[in-house]
């Protein structure tokens, strides 16, 4: 029996990461904070964190196949971040809202079969590009604050 494929996912986001970062932007990782994540709870709006991952606002960040790991100061303190690669919703400059956003993972345990017994293939999607709007506002380093009515990039699903 073969090994599993490794998903594409976290190779995208290095890639974005890399892009970023070698084009002087800040890059910004949406996520679903889900049981697993390891995150400041003071900062989770609507189940949902934005982090500034920039090299100047994290140590030691590994970007691996499972999991975002990385510590960064918040309101001064020191703390340890752990994310789930299945719970990234997007990638993306701070600066033009250039990056990709991603479906969330479906859990490994809710592959159903067909009635033939077979396992059924997943369709997959493509992720959609962030289109930075006009009155996109450079944030601050550290969490960025989900603000209602503005000043994030509009999306736009490109199939």
């Amino acid at each position: 029996m073969a090994a599993a494929e490794i998903p594409t996912k976290p190779y995208l986001l290095r890639a974005l990461y890399e892009w970023c970062v070698d084009n002087g932007y800040t890059p910004h990782l949406a996520l679903k904070v889900g049981s697993q994540a390891q995150v400041p709870l003071e900062y989770i709006k609507d189940g949902e964190i934005t982090l500034n991952i920039a090299p100047s606002a994290v140590h030691k960040l590994q970007m691996g196949n499972q999991l975002i790991e990385f510590s960064a100061r918040f309101g001064g303190v020191a703390r340890q971040i752990v994310a789930p690669v299945a719970s990234v919703l997007a990638l993306y400059a701070r600066e033009t809202g250039q990056g990709m956003t991603f479906e969330l993972e479906a859990p490994k345990s809710s592959v159903q079969a067909d009635t033939a017994g077979k396992l059924a293939v997943p369709v997959l999607t493509a992720p959609a590009v962030l289109v930075p709007s006009k009155d996109a506002t450079p944030a601050l380093p550290g969490p960025e604050p989900t603000k209602p009515g503005g000043g994030k990039p509009q999306l736009r699903r490109i199939k």
